[in-house]
């Protein structure tokens, strides 16, 4: 089990998503007539916190389940939905609320929370059938949408994207983008494509990027990213060799760190050579993760 503070933001969900309700009729409307049933309180997209936990309110007595989504049942066994709106501003980006719920709850009310944004967030942009055009209407307890045309099924999106560190003789690449605040670097990163692996997009990213090559591309972990609902797969390769051809469209600068210039970075030391991405982001653990398993072994051999 790892430890809840060493984990990347809005991991570490507990509920159970009862496929086996939402998409029975009877079984959700009975779920929807539960006392226990609680709602997600969000402001727009924005979670609301009171006293170090995430807001939530009983169900309206005149609620009905098309105005609501079953983001799924608790450990205590209370249903829980989040409410559905007509218009989400901002589903693209991450405010500083949505961002900051990570440090102010526990990581399983943070994962909840990312749960319902998304859900909310993709329910409100997509109210009309990309086959046909017509209206579509919740469906499976808002984990669908069907459309009232044609009868077409439009299940929630989630968008994967690489980010990696390629590894060269005990160093590190990272990089940074024109935007980002200065001094801070990162994993490189990328969205996987159409007809791609995981494997192949890293491969690919990697080369338009910086211009290497990288081969035995291994999995280290994930994390789920609700701006709007993308899925952070993160990875290590090895790099062929160490010269870089930066795209300078996508990246700024990018540099290669050996073990003891990361650890500095990790412990904010005064004169590391980059500000790290913030613990909530992957890119920080997949940091950790390369100096505490992988460049111990590379310094032993």
């Amino acid at each position: 089990m790892h430890d809840e503070k060493r984990l990347p933001g809005y991991v570490g969900s507990r509920l159970d998503r009862v496929d086996e309700i939402r998409s029975n009729p009877a079984l959700l409307a009975r779920t929807f007539a539960d006392p226990a049933a609680s709602c997600v309180l969000l402001d727009g997209l924005d979670p609301v916190i009171a006293d170090g936990v995430l807001v939530m309110e009983s169900l309206p007595s005149d609620a009905v389940i098309e105005d609501y989504v079953l983001l799924g049942v608790g450990p205590d066994q209370r249903p829980i939905f989040a409410r559905l709106i007509d218009r989400a501003e901002g589903g693209f980006i991450a405010s500083s609320r949505s961002r900051n719920v990570v440090d102010e709850v526990s990581a399983d009310q943070a994962a909840l929370y990312a749960g319902a944004r998304s859900l909310v967030d993709w329910h409100a942009r997509h109210r009309f059938c990309a086959a046909c055009g017509a209206s579509t209407r919740p469906h499976k307890g808002g984990w669908a949408r069907k459309c009232e045309g044609c009868d077409a099924e439009h299940f929630p999106r989630v968008d994967p994207v690489v980010i990696m560190l390629a590894e060269h003789k005990g160093r590190i690449l990272v990089g940074r983008q024109h935007s980002w605040p200065a001094g801070r670097y990162s994993a490189l990163a990328g969205f996987v494509e159409p007809g791609e692996t995981v494997e192949e997009a890293v491969a690919r990213e990697l080369k338009e990027e910086a211009g290497i090559t990288v081969r035995d591309i291994r999995y280290v972990m994930s994390q789920p990213w609700p701006f709007p609902s993308a899925l952070m797969i993160a990875c290590i390769g090895q790099a062929e060799d160490d010269a870089l051809k930066l795209d300078e469209t996508e990246i700024q600068d990018a540099i290669w760190c050996d073990a003891e210039e990361i650890r500095a970075v990790l412990e904010e030391r005064p004169g590391a050579p980059f500000i790290a991405p913030p613990p909530m982001a992957v890119a920080w653990h997949l940091l950790d993760h390369w100096l505490a398993h992988v460049a111990p072994v590379k310094a032993s051999a």
